[in-house]
């Protein structure tokens, strides 16, 4: 993702800076994901696996990356708490 853009993006409900997921991060949550136990904010489950994927300056929430899209709609987001094991602050 381009460096630019990723310095102008904030959460659309927080207003909180974004920056990219570490490996770590989006290893825990893919596994959540094969699992079955990611639920979005609009309450629908997770399905897909995440390539890219931003998240919040406190690390509670997670925005995917679609193809080098960044989706920040408040309704895909994805809270970091359901998520056992993921990497804290």
């Amino acid at each position: 993702m381009d460096r630019k853009l990723l310095d102008l993006l904030v959460c659309p409900v927080t207003r909180q800076p974004l920056s990219l997921l570490e490996g770590a991060g989006l290893d825990a949550l893919n596994r959540a994901i094969a699992a079955g136990q990611v639920i979005r904010a609009d309450g629908a489950p997770q399905r897909d696996r995440l390539r890219e994927a931003l998240i919040t300056r406190d690390r509670k929430t997670v925005y995917r990356i679609d193809d080098g899209i960044p989706v920040l709609l408040a309704e895909d987001a994805i809270a970091t708490a359901q998520i056992d094991g993921f990497p804290g602050a």
